[in-house]
């Protein structure tokens, strides 16, 4: 069963324009002013949107003199991937089980 911290990621992931950030990252280490030019995204908007995946743990920064590179941390995605595949097995399983109505 997915549990409360899952859920939270989900809720991180489902934003459009954190989803943006995400596959972009898949693709290559990213700095804020990449992320505004892929993205077409206001720089302060991105900063907070970039916060929260961090905060999330999805990212992680690397300091380069005055930028800031974004790296996505695959193994996050991997484990959430996981979990959905677990839940997807446990329906394929439970597809003829039927509780009876009262």
């Amino acid at each position: 069963m997915m549990t409360s911290v899952d859920a939270d990621l989900i809720r991180v992931l489902a934003d459009p324009l954190r989803l943006q950030i995400v596959t972009l990252l898949a693709r290559e280490t990213l700095c804020t002013t990449h992320l505004v030019e892929e993205t077409g995204a206001r720089q302060t908007n991105l900063s907070n949107h970039l916060r929260v995946l961090r905060e999330a743990g999805v990212v992680e920064t690397e300091p380069c003199g005055r930028f800031t590179y974004y790296r996505l941390r695959p193994d996050v995605i991997a484990s959430l991937a996981g979990q959905f595949a677990e839940l997807a097995e446990t329906a394929r399983t439970a597809a003829d089980n039927k509780r009876a109505c009262p």
